[in-house]
């Protein structure tokens, strides 16, 4: 079966079954008015004809059946939304695989850093990025997690290699990778950065754990409740359980600003917690074999043994039961049974038993998103490689390597940059596809970084640091040009290849028409003495240039570079490309044809 038709039968298979269970909600919703109407109606008739005692069993029965049905319906929305979301992620997929991902809303904005080395020239993060392309992650930090991958590359073999079986594993894991992006979609607001909850869980209130206050806490509601009772039955005078609620409100005044700060940001992450709590249990409960992912599952324990999941249930109960405070009839219960006191004491339990594990469990589970999202990958694209790293040389060797991006019209190319050929210039013209295979090797380069499969049938590649200037532009904040840019840009790349040639590592160039913003003598002279600076420094590299003359330097010694072009064809008055990679300088230029092609009369502008 094929991918798309595996996801629209998914997609139909959920979409029935969100039919069938909006039925089955309705119909629950009719049944429970029925409960209430029935119940309350014939309690009031027995009650009206004067037979209390049936009156008030039917009564107890139809609100007890009551308030099961609240609770099968609460969990009957549930199931229907998760159906609902369910057909969206399908969906999802179906456009990734038509090439219609670039609509997605999750971009990655706020990763875009113009300053990285790489990540704004590779369309790493924004619209049409690899992020956008990429991510399912839904917390904040599962979210970041993910940039960090794509932004900070690890040159660890076994850490790269893991990951790979991970991924692996996780790629033949559609029901429970879906299951697991689902949950993460059915968040009802927007998912916080968990840094205040965290601070707050690692941090103590001995106040509110000692012992004789927790006692005292516990026998005043009940003493009181007494005092009150005995009162109705005039056995002590009513000012007795009034001094008794006194007491209560003065406790309650007491520290009260402080615990209404803890309850606002408990509240704060309600929502959240109930996410967090799905996704946990999502994934302790599924059985991995890889180690890399049996590892993150054992770090979601608590000092106690417990499962991450079940302690942060347990956080949620908890917040459930502060948001009580906003309850109309909450005031009179807090004053009787001292609420804020309870709640208060169980929060520092609660952080007690599991507070200081649970930014390492939000670190876990947002390395499990970061990897189910790279997982998917491989789930589309299973004639992608997994890449090898070699130690032995420095280079990078591949094989049909394409355009992870492009899904529609992709054309693959062999590529291979090692120290007989370190760095290649790429001619042609213009729109011939010098940029887009420039963009091919660096983000290929971050797929395999990232252990992800890479868009080729072999790839091997040694480590090598990523540096590119292809998209500078004017800053008018800083004040500067875009050839000023580009220039502080060239400088810091130079800087990078002398370090890596003092330290015995290499670096990875991708240079797309340099110096484009100064006069062609200009440009021609600083390239030549940029490539030769970068060939003294051993960098590997692709250059992207329509200066032809440029070509000349791979007949001068010692210098590893070789000639690459890419050609365009007429035919019948129309242009084309075959986007295929060739050795040699490019022989053809297409800039006066375009030209005429949007309008331009050349021959009528020098006739004038």
């Amino acid at each position: 079966m094929e991918l798309k038709e595996l996801y629209i039968n998914r997609r139909n298979k959920y979409t029935e079954q969100a039919k069938n269970q909006k039925k089955t909600v309705n119909s629950i919703s009719h049944i429970r008015f029925l409960v209430f109407s029935v119940g309350a109606g014939l309690a009031g008739y027995l009650y009206w004809i004067q037979n209390y005692y049936p009156a008030a069993a039917i009564f107890a029965v139809a609100a007890i059946l009551f308030v099961y049905l609240i609770k099968v319906h609460h969990d009957a929305k549930h199931k229907h939304k998760f159906y609902v979301t369910m057909v969206l992620v399908n969906e999802n997929a179906i456009e990734r695989l038509e090439g219609r991902w670039t609509e997605f809303e999750d971009k990655g904005q706020e990763f875009i850093d113009d300053d990285h080395s790489y990540t704004q020239d590779l369309d790493i993060f924004g619209q049409g990025s690899l992020f956008q392309w990429t991510n399912f992650a839904s917390t904040f930090w599962g979210r970041e997690r993910l940039a960090e991958i794509l932004a900070s590359p690890i040159n660890d073999k076994d850490q790269i290699y893991a990951r790979q079986q991970a991924l692996d594993e996780l790629a033949g894991k559609l029901d429970w990778r879906q299951k697991f992006f689902a949950e993460g979609l059915m968040a009802s607001g927007k998912m916080h950065d968990p840094e205040d909850l965290c601070t707050w869980a690692e941090t103590s209130n001995d106040f509110y754990l000692k012992n004789y206050l927790i006692a005292v806490f516990k026998i005043l509601p009940f003493i009181t409740i007494a005092l009150v009772a005995l009162s109705s039955f005039n056995i002590i005078s009513p000012y007795i359980p009034v001094t008794a609620v006194a007491i209560h409100i003065l406790l309650l005044l007491y520290r009260r600003n402080e615990r209404a700060e803890v309850f606002e940001m408990a509240y704060k992450y309600r929502g959240n917690l109930r996410v967090y709590s799905k996704l946990f249990t999502t994934f302790e409960n599924e059985a991995f074999k890889t180690e890399h992912l049996q590892d993150l599952q054992k770090h979601l324990k608590s000092k106690g043994g417990k499962d991450a999941y079940s302690q942060i249930m347990g956080l949620e109960r908890i917040v459930d039961a502060i948001n009580n405070r906003n309850n109309m009839f909450y005031i009179a219960i807090n004053i009787l049974l001292l609420g804020d006191y309870q709640n208060i004491i169980k929060l520092e339990k609660w952080k007690n038993n599991s507070g200081a594990n649970l930014r390492q469990w939000f670190k876990v589970l947002a390395e499990a998103e970061a990897l189910s999202s790279l997982s998917n990958i491989r789930h589309d694209n299973p004639k992608w490689v997994f890449p090898a790293i070699v130690e032995d040389q420095p280079g990078l060797w591949a094989k049909e390597m394409g355009h992870p991006l492009i899904t529609k019209g992709r054309v693959s190319n062999d590529l291979t940059v090692d120290n007989s050929q370190s760095l290649l210039i790429i001619t042609g013209s213009n729109m011939s596809g010098k940029s887009t295979l420039l963009r091919s090797v660096g983000i290929n380069m971050v797929l395999a970084y990232s252990g992800a499969p890479v868009c080729a049938e072999a790839f091997r590649y040694s480590f090598m640091e990523i540096h590119t200037s292809m998209r500078t532009k004017d800053n008018l904040e800083k004040n500067l040009s875009s050839f000023y840019a580009e220039l502080l840009r060239i400088s810091n790349i130079i800087k990078a290849a002398e370090r890596a040639a003092k330290e015995g590592t290499q670096i990875l160039v991708l240079l797309d028409e340099i110096f484009k913003g100064t006069n062609s003598a200009d440009r021609n002279t600083g390239a030549k003495i940029l490539l030769k600076k970068l060939s003294k420094e051993r960098a590997f590299g692709l250059v992207s240039t329509h200066d032809l003359e440029l070509g000349h330097m791979e007949y001068e010694e010692n210098l590893g570079i070789k000639n690459f072009n890419f050609q365009e064809h007429y035919h019948d008055g129309e242009i084309s490309f075959d986007y295929t990679l060739r050795s040699g300088v490019s022989t053809t230029r297409n800039a006066i044809y375009l030209m005429k092609m949007v309008g331009i009369d050349l021959d009528e502008e020098q006739n004038k």
